[in-house]
Formats: structure tokens, C-alpha cells, sequence
């Protein structure tokens, strides 16, 4: 799906206002989430390559924490997505 911001999908069944943007940039896909209810968010968070979010994820389970960042970020939808537009 695309809008004025770019493209997007929604990453929660629950809060299908919820998007989470796509963009490619050089050899990365970077991603940036926006929330209609708190565009705080949007204003905030940059774009963000996926090897950040990766990033991330490790020091997440480092910790040893069950949160798991990755689970709003789908890289073969945004590849889709982006080969598309």
C-alpha cells in the first residue's frame, strides 16, 4: 500500500491504524512506524535500517528479555512493497 508518506503495511491485526513505513536506501530497507494516536512517534523516530533493528534484537535477548523487536518489522513484506511501487 502507498500514501503520502510512502510505502507501508500494517504490522498489527489488532491496530490497523497503525503503519509501519518502508523505504529503500542504497542496499538497506529502513523502516519507520507511525500511530495516528500518538504522532509523537512519527515526529521522534527516524527512519531506521534493518540492521539497527537487528541490532537491537540481539541486545534484547542479551538481556534476556521476552520483547522481541522484530516482531513489527517483516522484511519480505517491505522487499514485496517495495518491488511493487
Amino acid at each position: 500500500m502507498k500514501d503520502e508518506r510512502g510505502h507501508y503495511y500494517t504490522p498489527s491485526l489488532q491496530h490497523s491504524e497503525v503503519r509501519m513505513y518502508v523505504r529503500a536506501n542504497n542496499d538497506d530497507i529502513e523502516f519507520r512506524l507511525y500511530n495516528p494516536k500518538e504522532p509523537i512517534i512519527w515526529e521522534k523516530h527516524k527512519w531506521m535500517p534493518y540492521s539497527a533493528i537487528e541490532q537491537a534484537a540481539a541486545m534484547f535477548r542479551e538481556r534476556g528479555t521476552d520483547r522481541n523487536p522484530l516482531a513489527l518489522y517483516d522484511m519480505d513484506i517491505a522487499k514485496k512493497l517495495l518491488q511493487e511501487g
